[in-house]
């Protein structure tokens, strides 16, 4: 695990939750993070394999059951004679098929059932209300902190120098833990662990940006579990109508409910745009950015600003294999991660690799008193195009003058 020296944070970045000991991530830590690991991450595994031995037994039995069924009948349409042997005694060949039959529908019903309740669950379970959530009080839980040591959750907030007038706009009156805003996470990694510890352990929050609701893929109804703790972190979809309706609420101000998400711009996508693809070096690290500017549309229309965030150590939870290309194509029109992922002993449990977040400065929309609505639509684009800029900009500031810290002073961001 990386364990950057304090003593050589850049001028204007501050700490603001220190790095944890190397120890303080203690044997039970360990067990708990791998046993939960093998549970959630690999969830897609052991639930549909389950899925499917279910499927399996049920049509197994059930093709049993009617051919022993079938077996009866024959047996009913023959004469009365040859339902009795040679010496009189009554054949067992009846009774027997009925017995199997019956058998063997218990069997098939068994598992039909099964199959049943797992996939009703799955796809309408009430377990994934937010309430229930908030009952069970799944942001304190223990396990969140067995994480966050093992991955040696460090925040620091770079509030440097820069001449961006965008960037600087309303900058007195934006505070980091209640003022709406989009947190954007970067890089997004092979499983989004840099926005989950972000928003899920309470611990996490507290002290460094506040609540915040997540987007997150359609795609992550696929993954039962995952799909649980986001319904009760109250995920928001990452359909483009889905964040503008959420942004459109509580305009009013009602701090009760802010508008405060958090996203990962990358998206799924940008798993695939690091090494070991071709034309990455090991020494890369990738942002997908540099076409995507949808969440500087919704920011300017919704005058909320975006937040720059970089996860150092994200990319390096898990590793991928290199897989055709006709795959990454498909991932993508898909929009699901269609990876072959590995980690501690060629499992789904992930390296541990220290992440250290570092927050950036708050990106606005242009200052104008000027209804956005009423905005031509070359100075509307023009305007995103200007809050793009500014945001990578801030992207790539906060991580040349922070990789030193970390560790990765040969490191080197690439917009994509």
């Amino acid at each position: 695990m990386k364990r950057g020296p304090i003593q050589n944070l850049p001028r204007g970045v501050k700490i603001v939750v220190p790095p944890p000991a190397f120890e303080a991530c203690s044997a039970w830590d360990k067990l708990l993070v791998y046993a939960s690991s093998l549970v959630v991450v690999g969830s897609p595994l052991w639930f549909y394999g389950g899925i499917i031995y279910l499927y399996k037994r049920w049509a197994r039995y059930r093709a049993l059951s009617l051919q022993a069924k079938k077996g009866n009948a024959v047996a009913d349409d023959g004469s009365d004679d040859e339902n009795y042997t040679s010496s009189g005694e009554c054949s067992q060949e009846r009774p027997g098929n009925m017995q199997r039959y019956a058998k063997y529908e218990k069997l098939a019903s068994k598992y039909g059932t099964a199959l049943a309740v797992v996939l009703l669950v799955s796809l309408w379970g009430p377990h994934r209300s937010k309430k229930l959530g908030e009952l069970l009080g799944v942001r304190k839980w223990r396990l969140w902190d067995a994480w966050l040591n093992y991955v040696g959750f460090t925040v620091l907030q770079d509030t440097g120098d820069i001449d961006s007038a965008v960037a600087t706009s309303n900058r007195g009156k934006f505070d980091l833990k209640t003022s709406p805003a989009i947190f954007a996470f970067v890089p997004h990694g092979i499983f989004p662990f840099g926005l989950a510890f972000s928003c899920l352990p309470q611990r996490g929050y507290d002290q460094t940006w506040g609540l915040f609701r997540p987007v997150v893929a359609t795609a992550t109804r696929l993954f039962p579990l995952v799909r649980m703790f986001i319904s009760w972190m109250g995920g928001v979809d990452a359909s483009r109508s889905a964040v503008s309706s959420f942004l459109s609420q509580n305009r009013d101000g009602n701090l009760s409910n802010p508008r405060r998400l958090g996203i990962s711009p990358g998206g799924i996508a940008e798993m695939f745009e690091s090494y070991p693809k071709p034309g990455f070096h090991p020494n890369d690290e990738a942002a997908l950015l540099k076409h995507r500017n949808g969440i500087f549309k919704l920011a300017t229309e919704h005058n909320v600003p975006v937040v720059p965030v970089y996860c150092f150590g994200a990319t390096k939870m898990f590793r991928r294999v290199q897989l055709p290309h006709f795959i990454e194509t498909l991932s993508r029109a898909l929009k699901i991660s269609l990876c072959l992922l590995y980690g501690k002993l060629g499992l789904p449990i992930p390296f541990r690799q220290r992440l250290t977040y570092v927050i950036g400065n708050a990106i606005w929309p242009s200052a104008s008193n000027v209804d956005i609505s009423n905005l031509p639509r070359e100075e509307f684009d023009r305007r995103v195009q200007e809050m793009h800029r500014a945001f990578c900009d801030e992207l790539v500031r906060i991580f040349d003058r922070n990789k030193s810290y970390y560790g990765w002073e040969d490191k080197t961001l690439r917009l994509v």
